[in-house]
């Protein structure tokens, strides 16, 4: 159905912007050329910088490749945690020298994933999972850079590991998907929630109330592309030029001016990615 659809058309305008996740190698970068030409999109309306994330060893590799091949593209390297079986001593070696690199801004994403199992053929376990969210919390400590979390039904089991392995300085929950409770405890601890698309959903009731609690100085805005396309493009391929829709569509929950936080949140980023 989604490739049936046709992209979505260029937002107005709205600057600065900060894409604080997004994957532009499953946007359909391959090379220096396609890379620049999707980011000069999301300059284009707005979109200043993106950090382009992770989900494998090879993922990985290739978003410290592109943040080197523009200056307006960072990284964040880490294995998903559906992916935490593949997570062996030369994986880990790599990762580390990864996220050494001086364009690498972010861990991540790792955290917990209780959807897939069961599900997902070759999906790690739960407790696999677990053990992997630890190495990552302790990496992003000893390269002192944030800890981006992905995190699916598995609120309580989260905050738990958090609590139990000392969170680094700064924490980023990705795609912010939970209910109000949730959002309360991550800003009591200092966390940062970042909100995609999905904000703009109508049906997601809990999640809208939830980003009405955050407060300026610990929200993000993302993309997640090329997924979650914001409404009224849901199911369309999605881009970090999009990210205005979503600005939009937040600021209209939280009652808030668009520009004004636009210029939140890309302050916001600029200070927990130190960009």
């Amino acid at each position: 159905m989604s490739a049936k659809r046709s992209a979505p058309e260029l937002p107005e305008p709205l600057a600065p912007i900060v894409d604080a996740h997004t994957h532009l190698d499953a946007c359909g970068a391959t090379d220096a050329a396609s890379t620049v030409a999707i980011v000069d999109r999301a300059a284009s309306v707005g979109v200043g910088r993106v950090v382009t994330v992770a989900d494998d060893l090879d993922a990985a590799r290739w978003a410290v490749r592109a943040a080197h091949w523009d200056d307006r593209v960072f990284a964040a390297v880490a294995l998903h945690p559906t992916r935490a079986n593949a997570l062996d001593d030369e994986a880990k070696a790599e990762l580390e020298r990864l996220a050494d690199d001086p364009r690498v801004v972010a861990v991540g994403e790792t955290g917990l994933d209780y959807y897939w199992p069961g599900k997902l053929d070759g999906c790690a376990d739960v407790e696999t999972q677990i053990e992997g969210f630890r190495w990552h919390i302790d990496l992003a400590k000893r390269v002192r850079k944030p800890l981006m979390i992905h995190n699916r039904e598995a609120d309580h089991d989260l905050l738990t590991v958090l609590l139990d392995e000392g969170p680094p300085e700064r924490v980023i929950f990705h795609c912010f998907s939970s209910d109000t409770n949730m959002a309360l405890s991550c800003v009591a601890e200092g966390y940062i929630l970042s909100f995609s698309g999905t904000v703009s959903f109508k049906n997601a009731h809990e999640l809208r109330e939830a980003a009405k609690v955050v407060p300026d100085d610990q929200i993000l805005v993302e993309t997640d592309a090329p997924y979650l396309t914001p409404h009224p493009f849901r199911g369309a391929p999605n881009e970090p030029y999009c990210l205005p829709y979503t600005v939009r569509a937040l600021a209209e929950v939280r009652e808030e001016d668009p520009l004004e936080l636009a210029e939140i949140t890309t302050a916001n980023a600029r200070r927990v990615y130190r960009i």
